[in-house]
C-alpha cells in the first residue's frame, strides 16, 4: 500500500464504522437519512477521484471529522445529541448546542476544501481575493443549505422539526449562517500556512 494512501485509507474506515453505528436504530430514520445524505453522496466521489486527484492530508481529516458530526447528528437528531446536553449543563446553555457545531464545521471543513480546489483547478493565487471569494463559496453553501431545510419544512410539516433543529430559535437559520461564516474565516486564518505546505507536496503548480 502506498504510505499517501494510509492516512484516507483509515479515515475511511473509521467513518464507515461510526456511519453503521449510527444506522443501526437511530432516532429518526427520515431524519438519519436527511443528516448522513452529505457523507453517502460525497465519499463515493473522495472515493473516484483519489487516484487522479487526491487532496491533502489535512483535507482528509478535515472531511472525516465533518462526516463524523453529521453522522452522530443523525444518529440522535441535533437536537438531542449528548455531547450538546454535556455542554447545557456545563455551560448552562439554555439549549442543546450539537447542531452549532454543525454549523462551525460547515463553513470550516468547505473553507479548506473551497480553497484546494480554487487554488489547484482556476487561475487564482493566495491573497485577499481567494480569501474573500472562499468566504463567499462557504456562505452561499450555508444560504443553499438553509433552503434546503426550508425546503423539507415545508414539505413535511411537523415531521421536519427533528431534521430543521431549531429547538424553538426563529434566528435559527440566520445563526447557524453566522457560524458557517465565522468558520470559514477562522479555517483561512488558522491554516492556510499548514495547508499551503501540504499543496506544495500535493499538487506543487498550485502555488506558483
Amino acid at each position: 500500500m502506498r504510505a499517501d494512501a494510509r492516512l484516507p485509507l483509515a479515515l475511511l474506515v473509521g467513518v464507515l464504522l461510526v456511519l453503521v453505528w449510527s444506522g443501526i436504530a437511530p432516532k429518526d430514520r427520515a431524519t438519519w437519512w436527511a443528516e448522513v445524505a452529505p457523507v453517502l453522496i460525497g465519499v463515493p466521489i473522495l472515493l473516484a477521484t483519489f487516484r487522479r486527484h487526491p487532496l491533502t492530508p489535512l483535507l482528509y481529516v478535515l472531511i472525516a471529522i465533518h462526516c463524523v458530526i453529521l453522522v452522530v447528528g443523525g444518529r440522535y437528531t441535533y437536537a438531542e445529541v449528548p455531547l450538546g446536553f454535556w455542554m447545557q449543563d456545563w455551560f448552562g446553555f439554555a439549549r442543546n448546542h450539537y447542531d452549532r457545531i454543525g454549523h462551525l464545521a460547515q463553513g470550516f471543513v468547505p473553507a479548506i476544501l473551497a480553497r484546494e480546489v480554487l487554488l489547484r483547478a482556476s487561475p487564482l493565487r493566495r491573497g485577499g481575493w481567494l480569501f474573500y471569494l472562499v468566504v463567499c463559496v462557504c456562505l452561499s453553501f450555508s444560504a443553499f443549505y438553509e433552503l434546503i431545510e426550508w425546503t423539507a419544512a415545508e414539505a413535511a410539516g411537523q415531521g421536519a422539526e427533528a431534521f430543521l433543529g431549531t429547538q424553538g430559535d426563529e434566528w435559527d437559520a440566520q445563526k447557524d449562517m453566522l457560524l458557517a461564516l465565522l468558520g470559514a474565516i477562522a479555517a483561512q486564518l488558522l491554516l492556510s500556512r499548514w495547508h499551503d505546505r501540504q499543496l506544495a507536496r500535493v499538487a506543487p503548480h498550485a502555488l506558483k
